[in-house]
């Protein structure tokens, strides 16, 4: 009996969580059908007015500019040529 009383109560938790999840995206799919020109809202760093500012970006995008930068500075600055030395 005291088994049976058990699940039930798991089943009104799961039940619970379900249906306030349920509620959470009704609300958000309301909100984005009735703003005018509604959308998802741009939560990237590159949507940020106030990072693009400051010279932030994702780490996607400052990962590619300093590997650009790497291979500008690298192009061969310190190549030297050793001559052959003929054997024997």
């Amino acid at each position: 009996m005291a088994e049976k009383e058990g699940k039930m109560e798991v089943i009104k938790v799961i039940l619970l969580a379900v249906a306030l999840v349920s509620i959470a995206m009704f609300g958000m799919a309301v909100k984005i059908l009735l703003k005018k020109g509604g959308k998802f809202p741009n939560t990237h760093v590159s949507g940020n007015r106030y990072l693009k500012k400051q010279g932030i970006y994702c780490s996607q995008t400052q990962d590619k500019l300093a590997q650009a930068k790497g291979r500008k500075e690298k192009r061969f600055k310190n190549l030297t040529f050793v001559p052959d030395k003929k054997a024997g």
